[in-house]
């Protein structure tokens, strides 16, 4: 059985940070794989602000390439928008029938938000989710504290955010540091996110 953790994100674009933490959750923990599921609209963020599909899943196509256990996804780029992680989940299973379990990877600040999402007691009944940390007001009296599906898992706490970037490359400051070197060239290249 394949342990596959499935770290979703829009990746608009992708960062060091998002690379230490996929890599730190292959590397620290039980997990074989984990595939990075680039989002086409996330139902918590606007779709305006985003780069198309195809280029950000080369940017993490780009970012990984030097990484075996991490893979770039676009499952759900065919599936009916916005992406919810329950249907995007429904699907795996009906592609990887056998061989394949699927974890989910979040960080502390999406877990407190976790009993919004939609169906969340299927996704914890059939899922485990793996949680990184965050600069948060902590774990405490939470409700899914406790939860045998949950794991804390140590990582690196990395304040890095995509939205960061995006500004601050705008604003004309230089960024390259916060983005794998592959990332930066296509970007540059590109022209992305200056105007």
């Amino acid at each position: 059985m394949k342990k596959v953790g499935l770290y979703f994100g829009t990746f608009n674009p992708i960062h060091i940070g998002h690379l230490i933490i996929a890599n730190h959750m292959v590397e620290f923990s039980d997990l074989d794989e984990v595939w990075l599921v680039i989002t086409p609209q996330s139902p918590f963020k606007t779709k305006k602000t985003l780069l198309e599909d195809h280029h950000r899943h080369q940017m993490v196509y780009e970012a990984t390439a030097a990484y075996p256990k991490l893979k770039p996804s676009k499952i759900e780029f065919d599936l009916p928008q916005p992406n919810y992680t329950i249907n995007t989940l429904v699907h795996l299973l009906e592609k990887y029938v056998e061989g394949y379990e699927f974890s989910l990877i979040m960080g502390e600040d999406n877990l407190k938000g976790l009993h919004k999402w939609k169906n969340y007691e299927t996704i914890l009944e059939h899922h485990h989710i793996y949680v990184y940390p965050r600069i948060t007001d902590g774990f405490s009296n939470h409700k899914f504290k406790g939860h045998p599906k949950i794991h804390h898992v140590d990582a690196p706490i990395v304040e890095v955010s995509s939205t960061f970037i995006r500004q601050q490359h705008k604003a004309g400051k230089n960024i390259r540091a916060m983005l794998p070197d592959a990332v930066w060239r296509y970007m540059d290249e590109m022209n992305f996110y200056r105007n």
